[in-house]
């Protein structure tokens, strides 16, 4: 029995080879195809959405024209294909892998800009700050990294045509960690925590300064005093914020509620 069974074996063994041989090998399009040929097809997928297709052939063509500058495009237009298609961690690595290749290229700027849009588009991180969910359960690594891309940007190309719009949105991640302070500092005050409500709210004042938030962050960190009877550091919080906020509409039970978040108009 077992020596027909290993027959058995045997044969479909053998069978499996034999059917493996006569699949025909899948052809490759591009052979033959030159430089410009490649990245034609290539951007043409791209601008297609083709994000998938497009990054082999971008591929296929820094492989065989490693020299050149359709070499050095197609490493930029991967990087862009991977942010494109939501590819986080592989458009980062190809960022990286180009700056420092070429960190003298004329369009090195725009790989900064693309580094910090990458992270600045990181739905789980940013995006989702001001959505329903809880807002404690967010790292906001992904909104300092592209605060981070974006100020590198202004700081080393100052003149770059992208250096305006990455302050614009500099101006906005500030307000957006602010806010993630604000939110955890909310959530330590509805639950007791005073003293880290407290905490964590002066700490959004104190690296944010000229964030919107802090007119809440001030709120909580007078009412945490309050809580923990420090009257004095209560009534210091107070002054504050009928110096800088005057009208607040916290004075009154706090802002109405919007009708849609802000972003939903992106």
């Amino acid at each position: 029995m077992q020596k027909f069974l290993l027959k058995l074996v045997t044969v479909a063994f053998a069978l499996s080879l034999t059917a493996c041989g006569l699949l025909p090998e899948q052809k490759d399009e591009t052979v033959g195809w030159s430089a410009s040929k490649l990245y034609s097809e290539a951007k043409d997928e791209l601008n297609a959405g083709g994000y998938e297709k497009a990054i082999k052939y971008f591929e296929k063509l820094e492989s065989r024209y490693p020299f050149g500058t359709y070499a050095q495009q197609a490493q930029m237009d991967i990087a862009y294909a991977y942010y494109r298609q939501n590819e986080q961690a592989q458009g980062l690595a190809a960022v990286d892998r180009f700056i420092k290749l070429h960190p003298n290229h004329p369009n090195v700027d725009y790989m900064y800009y693309l580094r910090g849009l990458i992270n600045f588009n990181d739905r789980t991180s940013i995006f989702d700050t001001f959505t329903d969910q809880d807002n404690t359960e967010r790292d906001p690594k992904a909104m300092r990294d592209a605060f981070d891309s974006f100020k590198l940007l202004a700081e080393r190309f100052p003149e770059s045509k992208y250096t305006p719009d990455a302050i614009a949105r500099m101006n906005y991640l500030v307000n957006a960690m602010a806010s993630y302070d604000v939110h955890v500092a909310r959530y330590y005050f509805r639950r007791g925590a005073y003293v880290s409500a407290a905490n964590r709210a002066q700490s959004a004042v104190k690296e944010y300064p000229d964030a919107p938030a802090n007119e809440e962050a001030l709120f909580i960190m007078m009412r945490s005093y309050d809580a923990l009877g420090q009257d004095k550091l209560r009534d210091d919080t107070l002054r504050i914020i009928q110096a800088t906020y005057p009208k607040s509409a916290y004075f009154t039970g706090g802002p109405k509620a919007k009708d849609k978040p802000w972003w939903k108009i992106w």
